[in-house]
């Protein structure tokens, strides 16, 4: 049996689960409060489930180092990115009980973060951490969180749409340092992703063939991959090759950095500058300076190739395995309509309805042909 006592003016519950006794403060100084918490606690156990005080006493700091040690564990790519999602959630919810992350306090943290700039995607995949890791706190044996609060997440619209047309890649690649610009050209025609390009090593390439696979487990989707290449990407293997033979740094990275001893890891100086030598910028005041801001990204490549490759023919099941694209809707997302595309469209059509002026009855001739002799009535 529970029973009720007072500690000073508050009162206090003790009850017992499997044995053991648990003591728990009401935070109240009424008897009825008291009764209620006692009833509840007792009927929590009376149903096997673990007393509400177990759950009062996690905090969101121990389900956040679960949340990242799963991550750790399965060494899934996107831990950085995880990383900082738990390092924005840290300022509203540390040292927060789990029983505390409430509907109404999730949103006050939403309407911060945009206040602050974010955009509804970044604020997305925090919430969609948040969702993660108290799902793991539910999971557990025993559980560590007795339920996951509603989690509304945001319309996403920021989707970026930038894209290389061919006169633009030319003249970046041409602005960019040498060792940088086989690595562009294959990124603009294949569309892997930035680390999969930057550290392909040469027991990935098999040059007699023409041939580079990525291993299952080596790629964001945990898929294999395997690109033919054309003609002008085995001359830019061939030369990779032959710089390597030559500056007698056998790096075992097909793109090495600028000195050979490493992969490449940052080229946002590099790039940045090649994009404003392109006139690929837009122009922002910054404080009393007006500065250039690059208008293409490196991930535009990606956007690029599966684009190309669409309106070269390539079926898009094929696409999408040369670009690493898992599901139809993210691919669909990346084969964006361009201005220029719409500009054939319109002149496609207009060229078919011309056609078909006076070929059938009823046509757009015949029309003009008997409004004429009707007088328009």
């Amino acid at each position: 049996m529970g029973s009720i006592y007072k500690r000073g003016k508050t009162y206090w519950i003790k009850y017992y689960r499997q044995g053991k006794p648990y003591r728990e403060s009401t935070k109240s100084e009424k008897e009825a409060d008291a009764k209620r918490l006692l009833k509840k606690r007792e009927g929590e156990i009376a149903d096997g489930k673990l007393p509400g005080v177990y759950f009062d006493r996690i905090r969101f700091d121990e389900l956040a180092e679960d949340f990242l040690a799963d991550y750790r564990i399965n060494q899934k790519k996107s831990t950085a990115r995880a990383e900082r999602c738990i390092k924005h959630l840290k300022r509203e919810f540390e040292g927060a009980r789990a029983t505390d992350i409430t509907t109404p306090r999730i949103q006050a943290y939403i309407e911060k973060r945009l206040a602050e700039g974010a955009e509804n995607a970044t604020v997305n995949r925090e919430l969609a951490a948040l969702k993660r890791l108290l799902n793991l706190g539910a999971r557990q044996t025993p559980p560590k969180v007795d339920r996951v609060p509603y989690i509304p997440m945001l319309q996403e619209n920021n989707v970026r749409k930038g894209f290389f047309e061919h006169g633009d890649f030319l003249a970046v690649r041409k602005a960019l340092p040498e060792y940088l610009r086989g690595f562009v050209t294959f990124a603009y025609k294949v569309g892997w992703r930035f680390t999969e390009i930057s550290t392909l090593t040469w027991a990935q390439v098999d040059l007699n063939q023409g041939i580079v696979r990525l291993e299952a487990g080596e790629t964001k989707n945990a898929e294999g991959r395997e690109v033919y290449l054309d003609e002008e990407l085995k001359k830019v293997f061939i030369e990779q090759a032959a710089r390597r033979v030559k500056a007698g740094k056998l790096s075992p990275y097909v793109f090495p950095n600028q000195d050979g001893t490493d992969r490449i890891k940052d080229i946002r100086g590099a790039w940045g500058a090649a994009c404003i030598a392109a006139g690929l910028f837009r122009l922002e005041q910054a404080g009393e300076k007006t500065v250039k801001v690059p208008t293409r990204l490196f991930h535009d490549f990606r956007r690029t190739a599966v684009r190309n490759m669409v309106r070269a023919g390539i079926p898009e099941r094929v696409a999408m395995m040369i670009s690493g694209h898992k599901t139809r809707s993210v691919f669909d997302r990346y084969n964006i309509v361009s201005d220029a595309d719409l500009r054939i469209a319109a002149a496609k059509q207009e060229a078919y309805l011309e056609t078909q002026i006076g070929t059938i009855s009823g046509t757009i001739t015949d029309f003009r042909q008997k409004q004429g002799e009707t007088g328009g009535r």
